[in-house]
């Protein structure tokens, strides 16, 4: 049989979805705020329908590893009842951490789009940029600074808040 060429990849989706996903995120993060949590909210979609949400919850749950995108790929796995997420899409609303980023690149999410950069926590496109790293398993295509603005006010008003 000759070689059949592999079909280019996925475009991402048009921008009405990007944003509405992660308007849903940003509704998670005022969730959290509320809850006392750091506003940071994830939505995890497949096939354009989300599967699953998070919010920070290392506060409520006693829990250094509760970030909102490890709440939402937990959920996700047990939707989808495996530990790999293939095809799937995480939006968020803060540059993901280095333990976050880890959890992406095993769970092999598709896309990560995040609004806010975190440039002291962040570990995508600041700190130790893991998914360019050699110990990166699997890099998912990024798009950072989506509603970049709002995930930052909301950063911004919570820390004001608490001082």
């Amino acid at each position: 049989m000759p070689d059949v060429p592999e079909p280019p990849p996925a475009s991402p989706p048009a921008l009405p979805s990007v944003s509405g996903f992660m308007d849903q995120a940003l509704a998670e993060a005022r969730a959290a705020a509320r809850n006392g949590e750091v506003p940071v909210g994830a939505v995890i979609v497949k096939a354009g329908k989300v599967i699953s949400t998070g919010a920070n919850r290392t506060l409520t749950d006693r829990d250094p590893t509760a970030h909102a995108e490890i709440v939402a790929i937990r959920a996700a796995a047990r939707v989808l009842a495996s530990e790999r997420l293939i095809d799937c899409d995480l939006y968020v609303t803060l540059e993901p951490c280095a333990m976050c980023a880890g959890a992406l690149s095993h769970a092999r999410i598709r896309r990560l789009y995040y609004a806010a950069p975190d440039p002291k926590g962040g570990a995508v496109d600041n700190g130790p940029r893991f998914f360019a790293s050699p110990a990166c398993h699997h890099a998912p295509e990024v798009y950072g600074g989506i509603a970049e603005g709002d995930a930052a006010r909301l950063l911004v008003e919570f820390f004001r808040d608490r001082r």
